[in-house]
């Protein structure tokens, strides 16, 4: 794995890690190991596809069931696109992990507005079709960002500086001290 792609997926890891916490707080049924794994792993396969063309995520998910995770592949799978849809009530590992990369350019926490811009710029290639496309990818992105920080004290906004005002910021008890990965 390049060493931008890892650092990409460790701020994606506690992002993801960070909502998932809070949402599990709050009482929803969100397994935080799953997501953790799933939002280190999520681009597993990005070096090798960056050379061959492939889709990342399909490899991903592929490089997951070969290697006896199958709970971790169909999150691999769609963290760049929700296949399944939103929403999806309640709130998922699926939809925290593909929400946590929209919110990680590189390795900075940025706006879904910014992050959404540099995918157009990226990969949008001049093309209409696509740059619609992944304008409507987006639209779901900004659904879940409503549906995750309802009930959270965090705002979307404020994001970076809560994660940068708590970088120790489980109990103890909470930390997840090792992946079963």
């Amino acid at each position: 794995m390049l060493d931008n792609i890892r650092a990409h997926s460790l701020v994606v890891g506690r992002v993801a890690e960070f909502i998932a916490t809070a949402l599990h707080r709050n009482g929803q049924p969100i397994s935080v190991e799953l997501v953790l794994s799933a939002a280190l792993l999520h681009d597993i396969a990005k070096t090798a596809c960056l050379h061959n063309g492939e889709d990342h995520a399909s490899v991903g998910h592929d490089i997951c069931l070969k290697h006896g995770y199958p709970e971790l592949a169909p999150i691999v799978r769609q963290h760049v696109i929700l296949i399944d849809g939103f929403p999806q009530n309640p709130i998922t590992e699926k939809e925290i992990v593909y929400y946590a990369d929209k919110r990680v350019k590189h390795d900075q926490i940025v706006s879904l507005e910014s992050r959404q811009q540099y995918i157009i710029d990226r990969y949008g290639l001049g093309d209409a079709r696509r740059h619609d496309a992944i304008k409507r990818n987006f639209q779901q992105s900004l659904l879940i960002e409503q549906e995750l920080f309802a009930g959270l004290e965090c705002n979307p906004a404020g994001l970076s500086d809560c994660l940068e005002r708590s970088p120790d910021w489980l109990p103890e008890n909470e930390k997840i001290t090792e992946c079963h990965v």
